[in-house]
């Protein structure tokens, strides 16, 4: 670690696969952390205060009191953080060029493939009012697909990048939840190898567990007024 952080970095967070991968670095790194739930069933994250820290009106965002040069820093974007506290503590984030930018195609697969696949895939077979065979099939398909792409990188390596890293842990929060997006694991072995190796860590189930029982105070698949708080957001005015 670069340097001991004294004051607690403030983790605006709801439990869901972004906001997974965040608590999970935080506690892969060791660093001192308060949560601060943003409820997105209830519309928190439209709340002017959040706004100021991620424009976007997503979670998660973190607020790090002891930023570059002593200053206080913002950051938005999980992807971002994941880089952010990487440089930071100088773990799970390689140094060295080479090392660094083979996470980094690993990271932003995550950001711009498996992440909003999954994502699509889980709103058309779970949350969606209309069942759409070919929005269901679609993202179904392509979800098998990037896993069986993970699947030959993991063939020959534990990891993605080699040794375990943010990508990693970019990962985690979606792939555990493979059955709610039609996969058979069973047809991709050498990322199930990944999933439990990755699931035995103790900071990732720390992680994981951070607010879960949060998740069961909403029930998107059934719940109108949440369904429309996230599914009808409007750009913020």
């Amino acid at each position: 670690m670069s340097q001991l952080q004294t004051r607690p970095i403030q983790l605006y967070y709801w439990p869901t696969p972004n906001g997974w991968k965040i608590s999970i670095m935080l506690e892969e790194c060791g660093l001192p952390y308060e949560v601060i739930p943003v409820n997105i069933g209830r519309g928190d994250q439209f709340k002017a205060d959040f706004l100021a820290l991620s424009p976007n009106n997503k979670i998660p965002a973190i607020l790090d009191p002891e930023g570059p040069g002593g200053a206080p820093l913002s950051v938005f974007e999980s992807g971002a953080i994941l880089q952010y506290l990487g440089r930071k503590t100088g773990m799970f984030y390689p140094a060295d060029e080479r090392g660094r930018v083979e996470v980094d195609q690993w990271l932003f697969w995550q950001m711009a493939g498996l992440g909003p696949m999954a994502g699509q895939a889980h709103h058309f077979r779970i949350y969606a009012p209309e069942k759409i065979p070919y929005a269901i099939e679609r993202y179904t398909r392509e979800v098998h697909r990037l896993y069986g792409v993970m699947n030959a990188r993991l063939a020959d390596r534990p990891f993605l990048a080699g040794d375990f890293s943010i990508a990693d842990i970019a990962c985690i929060g979606w792939a555990k939840l493979w059955e709610r997006q039609g996969q058979d694991i069973k047809e991709f072995p050498h990322f199930a190898g990944w999933l439990e190796r990755v699931l035995a860590r103790p900071a990732v189930k720390r992680g994981l567990a951070l607010n879960a029982e949060d998740r069961t105070k909403t029930d998107f698949a059934t719940d109108k007024q949440a369904q429309s708080v996230l599914f009808g957001q409007r750009p913020p005015g």
